[in-house]
C-alpha cells in the first residue's frame, strides 16, 4: 500500500490520484481509505485540525466525509493513528479536489499554524477503492449509539478473489447480519500496488468490543458457516492473510 514520509505530505494528497483514469473508472463513485501517523503525543493536535477545518474544508472542495476512527488497540497505533474513509464522485474529480484542497488559501494557512509547535503527520497511506455489488450503499450514518466498527482486510491466493467475493456475495454478509455484525461497506482496491485483484477489504459495525467477540463466536461456529467454508475451500483456501483492526469512531465523525 501507498505509504508516504511526512515531508511528502502535502504534494501526495494529490499526487496518489495522478495515474492514468479509465473510463470505467470515471463513470463510477469511488472511496479513498487514509491513514494517517502521527509524530508522537500530536494525535490531539491533528484531531483538532481535522474537527475545526479539515472536514469542512474537504466538503468545500466536494469530498465526502463517511467515517473517522482511531485504532482501539496498541498494536493497531491506538495513540498515534487516525484512518478515515472519503466518498468521491469518480477518480477525476478525486484528483482535481486534492489539487483545490492543497491550493486552498485557507488550508495553507490553517496547516501552517497548527504545526507552529512541530510537524503533525509523520507519514499517510491513501487506498483508492470501489464498492463491491454485494455492498450496501456506502454513506454516513450516525444511528445515536456509539458503536466500534471493524476494518478487516483479506488477501486472497492469485486467482481466488472471485471465490471470495461469490461466497461473501453468496450468503456470508448474511450471516454477519444473523450474528449481529452489520456490513457497513465492502470494497476492493483500485490499484496493483495497493493489492487490487487479490485484496478484499470491508468494514463490519458492532456495538461493542464484547458484542463483537460474540458475534465471531457464534458465526464461527454457525452450522451453515461451517458447511459454507468447507464447500467453498474443497480446493483450496480463499484468504491467505486476514487483518483486522477495530475502529473507535472520533466525536466529529459523520458515522458514529
Amino acid at each position: 500500500m501507498k505509504r508516504y514520509s511526512r515531508t511528502l505530505f502535502i504534494a501526495a494528497a494529490f499526487a496518489a490520484v495522478s495515474c492514468s483514469i479509465s473510463a470505467a473508472e470515471a463513470d463510477a463513485p469511488i472511496y479513498e481509505l487514509r491513514t494517517y501517523w502521527t509524530h508522537p503525543g500530536r494525535l490531539d493536535a491533528l484531531l483538532t485540525r481535522f474537527r475545526e477545518h479539515t472536514l469542512a474544508l474537504f466538503e468545500r472542495h466536494g469530498m465526502e466525509n463517511i467515517i473517522y476512527g482511531v485504532p482501539a488497540d496498541e498494536k493497531d497505533g491506538a495513540g498515534g493513528k487516525l484512518v478515515y474513509l472519503l466518498a468521491h464522485k469518480n477518480r477525476e474529480a478525486a484528483a482535481a479536489s486534492w489539487k483545490a484542497f492543497v491550493d486552498d488559501p485557507e488550508w495553507k494557512a490553517v496547516a501552517s499554524a497548527s504545526e507552529a509547535d512541530g510537524k503533525i503527520v509523520s507519514k499517510l497511506e491513501s487506498v483508492y477503492l470501489t464498492a463491491t455489488d454485494y455492498s450496501p450503499a456506502v454513506k454516513a450514518d450516525a444511528t445515536g449509539m456509539q458503536r466500534v466498527f471493524e476494518l478487516r482486510t483479506y488477501t486472497t491466493p492469485e486467482g481466488k478473489l472471485s471465490a471470495l467475493d461469490a461466497r461473501f456475495g453468496g450468503g456470508e454478509t448474511d450471516l454477519f447480519e444473523n450474528h449481529a455484525m452489520r456490513g457497513f461497506g465492502y470494497f476492493h482496491p483500485m490499484d496493483e500496488e495497493d493489492g487490487a485483484g487479490r485484496t478484499l477489504i470491508y468494514v463490519l459495525a458492532h456495538a461493542s468490543r464484547e458484542a463483537a467477540a460474540a458475534s465471531w463466536k457464534g458465526f464461527r461456529e454457525d452450522p451453515d458457516w461451517v458447511a459454507m467454508k468447507a464447500e467453498t475451500e474443497r480446493d483450496g483456501k480463499l484468504t491467505e492473510k486476514v487483518e483486522s483492526m477495530f475502529l473507535l469512531p472520533v466525536d466529529f465523525s459523520p458515522t458514529k
